[in-house]
């Protein structure tokens, strides 16, 4: 889908809905029962009539999706319909928002983790037996002692264990994967995103694995950022016919 819309003129069937919008007959029956689309007029034999304002809350539709996922971008083409104008500019303004936030939180996961890097190359190597207890590490980190051992549960790092109190101990290792396991948390990564990277840390270059998939979501959210511009521009659209049209 290219272009604006002639939003007056242009009018289809659902299968020539289907051909301009890339969509599949049903999944425009789907997204007009939703309340995502506007709902299509009837011509005098039954079948639905859909104009130019359809297209555009298609094509907005897909860029949202892009940009927020299908859930978000459902709920949000909802909203744009119901809302007075300055609210439905503010839910888009705040999606931008979100993503702002976690760009930042990216960026900040990024110059934590060379902060890791540069440390351990500065650092003397480790004395045998050199180790931090949880309180310990749980300070160093700026994190609960509950979340060190949730991430011990899902197998993110690995603390020694004294045999008769079963007292944990962190190694330089696993105090290096602590580290880089807040720094991945703090850019946003879910648990099991977390966990995929910290494996390939432990079979390939750490570091480098772990950069390589904090900019992989610098880049996802690039992408996302521009769809949402996308959209956004429909959107505006969509609020000025629907203004027009009252």
């Amino acid at each position: 889908m290219t272009g604006t819309p002639a939003l007056d003129s242009e009018r289809y069937k659902t299968s020539g809905l289907a051909a301009v919008s890339g969509y599949s007959v049903q999944q425009i029956r789907d997204l007009e029962r939703l309340g995502v689309i506007p709902s299509a007029t009837r011509r005098t034999n039954g079948y639905r009539e859909f104009a130019g304002v359809h297209v555009l809350a298609l094509r907005a539709y897909r860029r949202l999706a892009i940009a927020v996922g299908p859930v978000i971008a459902r709920e949000t083409m909802r909203e744009m319909r119901l809302l007075p104008r300055d609210e439905a500019v503010a839910r888009i303004v705040a999606l931008h928002v979100d993503l702002a936030r976690s760009r930042e939180q990216t960026i900040d996961a990024l110059n934590a983790l060379d902060g890791i890097v540069d440390e351990g190359a500065r650092d003397a190597p480790p004395a045998p037996g050199d180790t931090m207890s949880i309180g310990e590490l749980s300070a160093a980190l700026g994190v609960r002692s509950s979340t060190l051992r949730f991430w011990e549960q899902e197998g993110l790092i690995a603390p020694a264990r004294r045999e008769l109190l079963a007292v944990r101990r962190y190694p330089p290792g696993a105090v290096s994967d602590a580290r880089i396991v807040m720094a991945l948390r703090a850019g946003g990564y879910r648990i099991p995103a977390v966990h995929a990277v910290m494996t390939a840390l432990h079979s390939l270059d750490g570091s480098s694995d772990a950069r390589e998939a904090l900019q992989a979501r610098l880049q996802s959210i690039a992408t996302r950022s521009e769809a949402l511009l996308r959209a956004g521009t429909d959107i505006s659209d969509l609020l000025s016919a629907s203004t027009a049209a009252m």
